[in-house]
């Protein structure tokens, strides 16, 4: 189930990326759907940093030599 977020959250990543190029490209410079994506990006890219380190904190993802 962790797995399935971290992988699922990581594709959202990649879609929120390549929707901020779309959206560079498409409105020229003019608008705020660029700046919008790449804000949510951001946000997705520091949930999993928190998600990864919780789950290890926990003991959902075992260190080296455990």
């Amino acid at each position: 189930m962790f797995k399935l977020v971290i992988i699922l959250m990581l594709i959202g990543v990649i879609g929120s990326l390549f929707s901020g190029l779309f959206f560079l490209y498409r409105d020229r410079g003019t608008g705020n759907r660029a700046v919008k994506a790449l804000t949510v990006r951001i946000g997705l890219s520091i949930a999993i940093f928190a998600l990864l380190l919780l789950g290890h904190r926990f003991g959902l993802i075992p260190g080296y030599g455990q």
